[in-house]
């Protein structure tokens, strides 16, 4: 006699179930798995690919006259910055310079003598320094105005420059009072050119306005050479120009202060 099998239908039955793999082969397979996964981490990244390139942009229509307004530009910074170190050694000139005779001032003359006492320490080179006062110029002006004083010292600057070298130099140190720089000169020979000053002076006789007007100067000599400084130097032909013009009536040779 045959029981029917009763089969609960929410209960699967035996052949439907999945079978489970042993634990052996899924250890195995985990393994594997994470094999594979830092092989993929290790590798090298891909490359992105090279995107093609792009042709040579045309210049537009506008570039060409922006770049020649540029040119333009820098001509004329380049003019501009010309014409600012011009006007800079103009002013530059102007301070050094003595604006009624045009030659240089104290401030000019002091440097060209330290550039000249440079030079000589440097090549053993030696000169004389000659500082001139110009005698009654003060009665001119107050007999016959500044503008008669003006003409003098005109007249005395023409004297001179004839007389020097053009390597000499010629300033005013300011009112009546002059300085000489002259190159390559003894003590005989620079005593003998301050004679020389001096007697060209005396002789200066001109009409200013209808009345006759004269002058005379004193100078003194001071010797340059390798061992001199500038300042020192003016000092001692300034001092001895003072010596001349008291002793000028009674004394006719020339007091030179030893270098």
């Amino acid at each position: 006699m045959h029981y029917p099998v009763l089969v609960n239908p929410r209960k699967p039955s035996l052949s439907r179930m999945p079978m489970k793999k042993p634990k052996r082969a899924r250890a195995a397979k985990a393994k594997a798995a994470r094999k594979t996964s830092a092989g993929r981490s290790k590798a090298a990244p891909k490359r992105p690919a090279k995107r093609p390139a792009k042709p040579p942009r045309r210049a537009a229509a506008g570039d060409d006259g922006a770049k020649e307004t540029l040119r333009a530009t820098i001509r004329d910074l380049r003019t501009k910055l010309k014409e600012a170190q011009r006007r800079v050694a103009e002013l530059e000139a102007a301070a050094d310079t003595d604006f009624l005779l045009e030659i240089p001032n104290r401030r000019g003359f002091e440097r060209e003598l330290a550039r000249a006492v440079a030079y000589m320490k440097r090549y053993r080179a030696s000169g004389a320094l000659i500082v001139l006062d110009v005698d009654r110029l003060k009665p001119i002006n107050d007999s016959f105005g500044h503008a008669a004083g003006d003409e003098v010292l005109k007249a005395i600057v023409a004297i001179l420059t004839r007389q020097v070298r053009a390597s000499d130099v010629v300033g005013r140190l300011g009112g009546d009072e002059f300085a000489l720089l002259l190159w390559n000169l003894s003590e005989t020979d620079a005593k003998a050119k301050a004679a020389a000053f001096e007697q060209a002076i005396d002789e200066l006789s001109f009409v200013f306005r209808g009345q006759h007007v004269s002058a005379g100067a004193s100078a003194g000599v001071a010797l340059l050479g390798a061992q001199s400084d500038a300042g020192r130097a003016l000092e001692e032909a300034d001092a001895a120009m003072y010596v001349r013009k008291a002793h000028r009536r009674h004394e006719p040779r020339i007091s030179l202060v030893s270098s």
